[in-house]
């Protein structure tokens, strides 16, 4: 299959891509990133190629050109004016516009992201499917602070049943997260236990603090009935 890589940065996804038969094409906005890639493809003879491009301002390729498109970490940029002339949306929408111009009949767009708010996400899954995507998300490792990856499933053609989301090692997780929660509740348990010893022998104690300071000769309080007690915190 021949696919694009949007937001390639230094291409190692695209040596994944290659590394499971397929050819590709990266972009990137970064001409830093790019001259990693392609040294890096000319060095691995690889056949793999890279262009310098903005993706909010439209893929720019023929009609049709790719069976498929990844992006890694990139499309949620969008959300975002890096100058007055930039409209989150407009940007969007050029993005998603030209990119299902991009891909063939049938052809699919996995896009992983990270959007920062819940409406990010709703605007970029509402701008997709306005311009004719059909699909939806796809969440991995959903209750996962760490793991949690979403994937914006776009396709070209009839709408089709959406990969299943990993959830296992989430399940596998949230034992640990119960074992975790149980060691802390243990040690909060011998924490109040040391906490009784300690108001239990806190007037000896200052009691025998109090002694040795006046074996010093220091000028020392005498004892009453409320040495060693604590004092209440104050409202």
């Amino acid at each position: 299959a021949f696919l694009l890589d949007v937001g390639c940065g230094t291409g190692m996804s695209g040596a994944v891509l290659e590394s499971n038969g397929h050819m590709w094409v990266g972009m990137d906005i970064s001409e830093s990133m790019l001259n990693i890639a392609s040294t890096t493809i000319a060095s691995d003879a690889s056949n793999g190629d890279v262009v310098h491009a903005d993706m909010g301002a439209g893929l720019g390729f023929r009609g049709g050109s790719f069976d498929g498109v990844i992006s890694i970490s990139a499309v949620q940029w969008l959300c975002y004016a890096n100058h007055k002339h930039h409209v989150p949306k407009l940007r969007l929408k050029r993005f998603f516009q030209t990119l299902y111009a991009s891909l063939r009949r049938g052809g699919r767009a996995v896009i992983q992201l990270y959007a920062e708010t819940p409406q990010q996400m709703e605007l970029i899954t509402n701008v997709a499917m306005a311009v004719g995507f059909t699909g939806g998300v796809v969440v991995d490792y959903p209750n996962s602070a760490k793991a949690k990856k979403m994937y914006l499933v776009l396709m070209t053609g009839p709408s089709q049943h959406l990969p299943a989301s990993k959830v296992e090692e989430v399940r596998t997780r949230g034992r640990n997260e119960v074992d975790f929660e149980s060691r802390r509740i243990l040690k909060g348990n011998k924490r109040d236990r040391r906490q009784k010893l300690t108001d239990a022998s806190l007037r000896e104690r200052v009691l025998a603090k109090k002694d040795r300071q006046r074996k010093q000769g220091k000028e020392v309080r005498n004892d009453s009935k409320y040495s060693g007690r604590r004092r209440r915190n104050k409202f």
